[in-house]
């Protein structure tokens, strides 16, 4: 590599690097939590374990649980439905108006068996639930998680610049070497390059599933206005649609579109996962992988009457994986403490990057960059 091509990759890795650091260190202390959301809190969680009213008896309609839960809501409209996997438990999202944002939904539990409100989890999800908002889009909305989706995009680049470097300012060493004898500046520089180069592969899985996660609303709105619009095309400029026919027989006409699938939720007319005129019902299939592969079913809203089926375009499964992905989400236990080792590794490679530069800046005499790539490879 010529000396140009090594200012070139120096510069970049540098500048990008300073500019993303003190964000990504916020995404990997906040991220380390929310590896270990689900058990946090359950470990916390007290109280008598829930059971149903009539464990043996047979299940409500769904028409049952939503009247029940727009009942408990006067003057508020559904949203979403969602069902639990291991316990007869409707999960019922309402709020004032169909595109009603987050802070207005209201989410209730309801009991299949019975129609009866699930006492919530006695733990406070106060801290948890902030976690996630910061690290999610530092409670900023869209232009949040935009902006931190562009510290991500700067981050993939500083690393792939960090290993174009890697190669000409340790080529005369071996790999994986760690001078301890040297300097405190020049231990961290190799304990930098040595982490970054072992967590190479992970980092960019990370970075790049981060990225996608925070363009989620786009590619939503994509999906909407591309893969959708031939089927809201024929109702021209109606208004969203209110009358809503039975909500169980437009899930068991989506089961069986797909026998042997999963009904994940339901979305309801007017908001991002479904049209102004269709109940979109999501299913997916049972298998690990297959689980995170959701597929819509649009149901006319009014009249009951299939719509449609249609597979989800590669940018909407890139956003179904990005975010079990990102957070170590599939094998367990085992890849959670892997994610989270590695999230320590990060941790360590963003902090010495930044002790790096600022002993850099403490040094009396501006050093020439000859002069410091010979000394990162004595």
């Amino acid at each position: 590599m010529t000396a140009r091509s090594i200012r070139f990759w120096s510069f970049l890795h540098k500048w990008t690097s300073l500019i993303c650091t003190v964000f990504l260190l916020m995404l990997c202390l906040t991220g380390l939590p929310l590896i270990f959301h689900d058990e946090i809190e359950g470990a916390f969680e007290t109280g008598d374990v829930w059971k149903p009213a009539n464990p043996d008896g047979p299940l409500l309609s769904l028409d049952d649980i939503l009247a029940a839960a727009l009942e408990n809501r006067p003057g508020e409209v559904p949203l979403f439905m969602s069902f639990d996997e291991d316990r007869p438990v409707v999960n019922v999202t309402t709020g004032p108006t169909p595109d009603a944002p987050g802070s207005q939904m209201h989410f209730e539990r309801f009991d299949a068996t019975s129609g009866e409100i699930v006492p919530a989890p006695t733990v406070d999800g106060g801290v948890m639930e902030f976690i996630l908002q910061l690290h999610t889009d530092m409670f900023l909305g869209l232009p949040g998680m935009l902006f931190l989706g562009a510290m991500g995009i700067l981050f993939v680049i500083a690393t792939v610049s960090g290993v174009v470097l890697y190669a000409p300012f340790m080529r005369k060493l071996d790999f994986g070497t760690l001078r301890r004898k040297k300097s405190a500046r020049t231990k961290w520089l190799d304990y930098h390059n040595l982490l970054g180069i072992v967590t190479l592969a992970w980092v960019l899985v990370v970075g790049v599933t981060g990225v996608v996660n925070t363009i989620a609303v786009p590619l939503l709105e994509t999906w909407k206005n591309d893969r959708l619009a031939d089927l809201t095309s024929e109702f021209g400029d109606a208004p969203v649609a209110t009358r809503l026919a039975s909500v169980q027989d437009a899930v068991d006409r989506a089961s069986a579109e797909a026998p042997g699938a999963w009904v994940q939720f339901v979305a309801f007319p007017g908001g991002d996962w479904s049209t102004d005129y269709h109940m979109a019902i999501f299913i997916r299939g049972s298998t690990s992988l297959t689980s995170h592969i959701v597929t819509p079913v649009l149901i006319e809203a009014e009249t009951g009457e299939f719509a449609g089926m249609r597979a989800m375009p590669w940018y909407m499964k890139a956003l179904a994986f990005s975010g079990p992905l990102h957070f170590g989400d599939y094998g367990g236990m085992p890849l959670k403490v892997i994610w989270a080792l590695l999230d320590v590794f990060s941790i360590i490679i963003l902090g010495s990057g930044l002790y790096l530069w600022l002993a850099k800046g403490r040094r009396s005499h501006p050093v020439p960059r000859s002069q410091l790539a010979a000394e990162a490879a004595e």
